[in-house]
């Protein structure tokens, strides 16, 4: 019987922290790599389980792999993108020309 503690866990991780509990999946393939889940969840709940800059992904991904070593195995996780999932675009700073910064307040600085 094969061990599937590391597949309960992501489940049980991700279920605590989405808000469509129901709509967690994990599908868990073993190859000569290793073990891969694969995570599926609500399009809504994907800033839950990224979190900002990919840090609670990161940090799922980092418990699995713990969990692996104690089962010595390899375990890596692959998020399904949702379909209908959006990510927003990236807001980058407005460029504004040089002549437009007020530069006054330093310019008599002497350094």
């Amino acid at each position: 019987m094969e061990n599937t503690q590391d597949k309960e866990f992501l489940e049980y991780i991700v279920k605590a922290i989405v808000a469509h509990a129901g709509d967690v999946s994990v599908e868990r393939t073993v190859d000569e790599r290793g073990v891969l889940l694969t995570l599926s969840i609500n399009p809504e709940d994907m800033g839950y389980v990224i979190g900002r800059r990919g840090q609670t992904a990161q940090a799922i991904r980092t418990l699995l792999k713990i969990v692996g070593a104690k089962n010595n195995a390899r375990v890596n996780l692959k998020i399904n993108e949702p379909e209908g999932s959006q990510r927003p675009p990236r807001r980058e700073a407005p460029r504004t020309a040089d002549a437009d910064i007020d530069t006054s307040s330093v310019d008599d600085l002497k350094i």
